[in-house]
């Protein structure tokens, strides 16, 4: 079901967010039986707290939220989400004016509360809806919140229905919906189209390996977004364990994350070029598997030693990223469930990225607050360039010792381009616990920051 706000309504009842430093004077400015009926309930103004205010007939005739105090909001996300999970069913509009940068941001977090993923199950909703506030781009904050709702939907199903197939599926639906034209290369056509990475790493899976190309609009400046599509990750031939394998349907969460956010450019209509590359695979385990030891091609002709099959991410993305580079675009981002270094750098909440570009990497850290969308910059750190050249081959997928994981993969991902706005993701994709407006399981990453950013990038 999309996500959007109520109609506006005379039975609407006005909510009141109050902080901790606030409420003893709007608490006192309340009638003297709200007052008791406040008292009576031991109402705090804690984050997550609210109550309803009856009127003579027992009928509720406002609602009031706590805020929390600056500390708690700085230690969270979305508050006003987390009111709108815990009011009874109903309609409300917002009585309390907020600074016009929080407001949107807080209008979209209610939305991302009604998020259920029911696709095997029914899951109960969240009953309290939200009249859009007095000055807010309804259509905007609706259109944002419903891709990444897209985004969720495609990381959070099972690789039993979200294969390379499917994920090309979506991405039709997506391009349909839009108006964009789509081309998929698949299987030995890889190879004959000189995709040869893409191929290698897929080709042991049932379902065909593919190269999902989709393009949408005439004018303006060009990005391309390229996200890996690993629909499922047993590890390869260096087989995972098999608590390492539990959440792997979630390793396409760089090309969930990048169509959300095609879907936020074209819905917005946005005024660009827009391109997106998705190597879609499965890196499965069966005779013709590719093998610790060998010795690939890329697109590019870097030759790549593969020392783990289980590093397969950066293969599939360092032909996608060849590709992309032919084409000379103004901006190209990657992004990618591509390392566990990331989470132990960074934990699940933070966005990690790469880039060269000091002005690029203002912006994005310039509009991650104003969206609730942390991001955090790491470096190319040029010294660890050797980690990545094993002598035998130009390259090396997976460099011996552990550290600078992260690091290492971004590294190598750039030899793949020499477009000088190059901007990689090391997303997580996951949320591991629930919390406002981010239900447990898929969410994406830094593609709100991504949005925030594009007018001042591109000049739109």
């Amino acid at each position: 079901m999309p996500l959007s706000f109520a109609p506006d309504s005379e039975d609407a009842l006005p909510l009141h967010l109050v902080d901790s430093d606030g409420y003893d004077g709007w608490c006192a400015a309340q009638t003297p039986a709200h007052q008791a009926w406040l008292a009576a309930g031991d109402f705090k103004p804690g984050i997550g707290k609210s109550a309803l205010l009856p009127g003579p007939d027992g009928a509720p005739v406002m609602a009031v939220a706590g805020f929390g105090d600056a500390r708690a909001r700085a230690r969270g996300r979305f508050p006003l989400a987390a009111a709108a999970a815990s009011l009874p069913k109903g309609t409300y509009h917002l009585a309390t004016p907020l600074p016009a940068g929080d407001l949107e941001t807080e209008a979209l977090g209610w939305l991302l509360t009604g998020y259920r993923f029911d696709r095997y199950t029914s899951q109960p909703g969240v009953g309290a809806a939200l009249v859009c506030p007095e000055g807010l781009d309804a259509a905007r904050i609706e259109a944002i919140a419903n891709a990444e709702a897209l985004t969720r939907d495609l990381i959070n199903t099972p690789a039993s229905d979200m294969g390379p197939d499917a994920l090309e599926a979506a991405c039709r639906d997506l391009a349909t919906a839009f108006d964009a034209t789509l081309t998929v290369t698949t299987g030995d056509a890889l190879l004959a189209n000189n995709l040869p990475m893409i191929h290698a790493v897929g080709r042991a899976a049932t379902a065909a390996p593919r190269l999902i190309d989709m393009r949408w609009g005439t004018s303006g400046p060009q990005l391309t977004l390229v996200g890996k599509g690993v629909c499922f990750d047993t590890g390869g031939l260096n087989l995972k364990p098999g608590n390492s394998m539990a959440l792997m349907k979630k390793d396409m969460g760089g090309a969930a994350t990048v169509l959300g956010l095609a879907r936020m450019i074209m819905a917005l209509n946005l005024p660009l070029r827009l391109r997106v590359l998705i190597p879609a695979v499965e890196n499965a385990v069966s005779g013709n598997a590719f093998r610790p030891g060998d010795i690939l091609t890329s697109r590019k002709g870097l030759t790549v030693e593969i020392n783990n099959t289980d590093a397969e991410g950066r293969l599939v993305l360092a032909d996608a990223l060849t590709l992309a580079d032919e084409d000379d675009p103004d901006l190209l981002l990657s992004m990618a469930t591509l390392t566990g270094a990331a989470r132990v750098a960074v934990g699940p909440d933070l966005s990690p990225f790469y880039t060269d570009d000091d002005a690029l990497a203002a912006a994005l850290s310039s509009v991650t607050s104003e969206v609730s969308d942390p991001v955090w910059r790491m470096p190319f750190w040029e010294p660890y360039e050797k980690m990545i050249e094993p002598g035998i081959a130009d390259l090396d997928n997976a460099p011996s010792g552990g550290f600078a994981g992260s690091i290492t993969a971004a590294l190598f991902l750039r030899r793949f381009t020499s477009n000088p706005r190059y901007t990689h993701f090391d997303i997580y994709g996951w949320n591991p616990t629930p919390a406002p407006a981010r239900s447990k399981g898929g969410t994406g990453m830094g593609a709100r920051a991504l949005l925030g950013a594009l007018p001042g990038l591109l000049n739109l």
